[in-house]
């Protein structure tokens, strides 16, 4: 675990919005012994006794977590987790068609030890990796992108270590580029 600030927001940005800079946050932190308290006792403190919208209480624990090494980059209050996204040349239904369909899924996907949990069409699919060791859940959400055009955004997440983001950050990356592949050739 590194002590590295995240960098989604600058400190004039964290000021802007809650009035103090996140070295600020931190002090106030440290000096309630929040290093001792759990993910949302230290978020709920910063709404209840500061006031700070629900966004940005998240935003300054997780930073506050990772600058005390409380937290490691990707880890999540379940686990670690890895978004990869990819833009292709394809309108919306026919990406959602090649990821819903389990057969045109297994075309790209050979293998893979998926399970559907749930669909909502054209806006996200979930899904259970299960595999000797645990599961781990998987989630394709979809968007338009223009004319004739469409993002996927794949997000694995209750995976077991820093390690396996990679692992599964590569396999992921693999598998959109097999999916602009065989959506290209697909009549649908």
């Amino acid at each position: 675990m590194t002590g590295a600030r995240r960098t989604e927001a600058s400190p004039e940005a964290v000021r802007r919005a809650t009035g103090r800079t996140p070295d600020e946050w931190f002090a106030l932190l440290d000096a309630v012994g929040a290093e001792r308290l759990p993910h949302r006792d230290i978020a709920g403190w910063l709404g209840s006794e500061h006031d700070v919208s629900p966004w940005w209480c998240q935003q300054i624990t997780v930073e506050y977590e990772r600058a005390r090494g409380l937290r490691a980059k990707y880890e999540t209050t379940r686990g670690f987790q890895v978004s990869v996204s990819k833009t292709l040349n394809a309108p919306l239904a026919s990406l959602y068609a090649v990821v819903a369909d389990a057969r045109l899924r297994d075309r790209w996907l050979p293998d893979a030890p998926l399970t559907l949990r749930g669909d909502t069409p054209e806006k996200s699919t979930r899904l259970l990796w299960a595999e000797e060791g645990g599961a781990s859940n998987v989630e394709f959400g979809y968007y338009a992108s223009g004319a004739g055009r469409s993002r996927i955004t794949i997000q694995h997440s209750r995976l077991a270590s820093a390690d396996e983001v990679e692992k599964r950050r590569a396999y992921w990356r693999a598998a959109l580029e097999r999916l602009a592949e065989a959506i290209s050739s697909y009549n649908i």
